[in-house]
């Protein structure tokens, strides 16, 4: 039996989580109106028209959206793979080790987070330029490590500093070689760690406008450029059916990985069940 605020807890649960569902889907229902309506004026509740024209624009050869979206989501991946090569032994080393200067090396992965976009690409400008890293799809992956590195660091230290290496000093001490230990006792202790750094990852690099226009020099066309074009252009249809297929895969990686994002890792409380 649940007692009377046992159901006050719960329903308050279920009321916060509505309200925060209802907070998040409320701004998408107009850009998905828009991308139905031709022509939405006020004070008309709904568009008077509507029409399918904005979606069979948006993905037909002339827009470019579908081209695009791949080399949008070509990039987030590619920076997601080496965040996640970069970051995992860095938060090992932050999470799990005591160093001088620990603070600083921390800062230093915060800083970017910090310090605005803008400022930190102008700085590296220059020295992409003598790279021949601009107007390249490499030097927009490249670039996109600066704002996703912090998150999958910062994530992996969490995760590494309630880790016990004693589950790999016993693995050792059974004969399991170090390639071993690492994939049967190490990866799935983090990998809760590793899908939501590597989710914030994706997703922070997915988002990115001014690294990418800066490094990319307009060359290398991703998503948020080309919606942020038919945006100013006044399109407001054509943005709306860009701005649908923009938050697509985010919303289908969010609940792909749902489960991880309130689950424990196996490094703090399940590692005796692997």
């Amino acid at each position: 039996m649940i007692g009377q605020d046992g159901l006050w807890t719960r329903g308050f649960r279920y009321l916060t989580c509505l309200i925060l569902v209802v907070w998040l889907i409320m701004p998408l229902i107009p850009l998905a109106i828009w991308s139905f309506a031709r022509g939405w004026f006020f004070p008309d509740i709904l568009p008077k028209r509507w029409t399918t024209d904005a979606w069979a624009y948006a993905v037909s050869d002339t827009a470019g959206v579908l081209d695009a979206l791949w080399l949008t989501i070509g990039i987030s991946l590619a920076a997601t793979v080496l965040s996640i090569l970069v970051g995992v032994p860095a938060g090992r080393a932050l999470g799990m080790y005591k160093f001088r200067g620990k603070g600083v090396v921390e800062l230093m992965i915060l800083a970017p987070t910090i310090v605005p976009g803008i400022a930190v690409v102008l700085g590296i400008h220059s020295v992409f330029i003598s790279l021949g890293l601009t107007n390249t799809v490499h030097g927009v992956i490249l670039v996109h490590l600066i704002p996703t590195l912090p998150y999958m660091t910062l994530v992996m230290a969490g995760i590494f500093s309630n880790y016990d290496p004693a589950f790999e000093a016993q693995a050792r001490s059974l004969g399991a070689s170090p390639l071993k230990t690492f994939w049967y006792v190490t990866l799935p202790a983090i990998m809760p760690g590793i899908i939501v750094g590597g989710l914030f990852a994706f997703l922070v690099s997915w988002s990115q406008y001014i690294l990418t226009l800066l490094i990319g020099g307009g060359r290398v066309v991703t998503l948020p450029l080309l919606l942020f074009n038919f945006a100013t252009s006044g399109r407001n249809d054509i943005t709306g059916a860009i701005g649908m297929i923009y938050i697509l895969p985010g919303i289908i990686i969010l609940l792909l990985t749902a489960k991880h994002l309130s689950g424990r890792s196996g490094a703090v409380g399940g590692f005796g069940r692997i």
